[in-house]
């Protein structure tokens, strides 16, 4: 049976990147030190979505609180954004989470808070979400594919949580039912950041993706820009 919370946590690795941060040193230089910076090295520090991002993404993460928090992050990040937006600040200043917003989240913003529109836990759609906005380039070739098996093979996960990645990886995906899958605003805030998350905003292909996605889930321009800071501020 799948365990979503686990899936969820080991796909963002954040827990990864917290022990190697108590360990001494930054988690870019704990990669650079095991020359682990090409495809699959992310994963060192960013779980299955660093292996789908490669390590120069990863790098970027790792140094901010999603490096730091893993799922608890995402939530942060997305109620921070939230609270800017209906505070009326200007996005572009707005202030953005830091480790120790990690412990003073609104619950509705966690990914266990509920379960998504159509009863499944929201984790998973988290999940499907990530996979579908790092696969928008149509980068992943039959090689990185094949790895990116490999080393999902090989992680604590229950069986069923690996063919519920496999599936996730080679089916085609779908805007309109993530969207679909949302219940309420702190769930469609949290989709689009998590998205973002995966999201290389200089690559035509994605930054439309994430367009659409954003249209689908509704979500106002101002709020989307709040969001947009957080990831871009948290990543530089």
């Amino acid at each position: 049976m799948i365990d979503p919370n686990n899936l969820l946590q080991q796909f963002l690795g954040g827990d990864i990147a917290n022990k190697m941060q108590q360990a001494g040193g930054s988690a870019q230089q704990q990669l650079d030190g095991m020359g682990m910076g090409g495809f699959g090295g992310g994963a060192v520090v960013g779980g299955i979505l660093g292996l789908l991002l490669g390590g120069k993404k990863m790098r970027k993460m790792a140094g901010g609180v999603v490096g730091y928090g893993g799922a608890a992050a995402a939530g942060a990040m997305a109620f921070k954004a939230y609270q800017n937006w209906q505070q009326g600040k200007a996005a572009a200043t707005a202030p953005v989470a830091t480790q120790a917003d990690l412990g003073h989240v609104d619950p509705r913003f966690l990914p266990d808070a509920a379960p998504a529109a159509n009863g499944q836990p929201f984790q998973l759609v988290l999940v499907r979400a990530m996979i579908g906005a790092a696969k928008a380039d149509g980068h992943i070739d039959a090689q990185e594919q094949k790895v990116l098996f490999e080393q999902v093979e090989k992680m604590r996960l229950d069986a069923e949580s690996k063919a519920f990645v496999f599936d996730a990886l080679t089916q085609p995906v779908d805007i309109a039912a993530l969207a679909a899958s949302v219940k309420g605003i702190e769930q469609a805030t949290e989709l689009y950041l998590i998205s973002r998350v995966a999201i290389d905003i200089d690559h035509p292909a994605e930054r439309a993706y994430l367009q659409a996605l954003g249209h689908k889930l509704n979500l106002p321009a101002d709020l989307i820009a709040h969001l947009d800071h957080q990831v871009d501020t948290t990543e530089s």
